[in-house]
């Protein structure tokens, strides 16, 4: 799948997914996953992540951090600290989480919680590669950063069959 704005650049950094009845129940949480800070910065800036996973939020900068998020795919906060907080913060509802730093407000990064195990992130060419989908009817979903705030994924019908399956290309509106 690629991904391209409405003037046909790629988008890199941008989330699909594709979602069904079949797929939820096969969604099994990942370790490792992380976002960092660094030079004042979230890496990465999107995280995508299947329902119930642990995200550590380690401090790799120079200075304290103060990272929240009010979503309503998940609400925390980790006050002032350095190094890696003891506990990981469980991503359990689906959708997405805006992060920020409460003491360096340019700071912004989001996790993208789906109930599928066939997600990915766009690379610098726009372009992911869902494999090993099963054939089946599926809604395409699909996010990046760029759309305005609180936007959800944009999403439309699919059929995977049982040969493999062509590229497509995506045009987000809005980005």
């Amino acid at each position: 799948v690629q991904l391209q704005d409405m003037a046909g650049k790629p988008l890199p950094e941008g989330v699909v997914f594709l979602e069904s009845r079949e797929a939820k129940p096969l969604v099994k949480p990942v370790t490792g996953a992380e976002i960092a800070q660094v030079k004042k910065e979230f890496v990465p800036k999107v995280l995508v992540v299947p329902v119930g996973t642990a995200v550590s939020f380690p401090n790799r900068d120079t200075v304290r951090h103060h990272v929240y998020s009010f979503s309503p795919a998940k609400k925390f906060e980790i006050k002032l600290y350095v190094g890696t907080p003891t506990a990981p913060v469980v991503f359990d509802t689906p959708g997405i989480a805006v992060l920020g730093c409460n003491i360096h407000d340019t700071m912004a990064a989001w996790v993208v919680v789906v109930e599928t195990p066939h997600s990915g992130l766009t690379g610098a060419d726009g372009r992911v590669t869902l494999a090993n989908v099963p054939a089946g009817s599926y809604r395409l979903r699909s996010w990046h950063p760029g759309l305005p705030p609180g936007a959800p994924a944009q999403d439309q019908p699919l059929t995977v069959g049982a040969a493999a399956s062509p590229a497509l290309l995506l045009k987000l509106a809005g980005v």
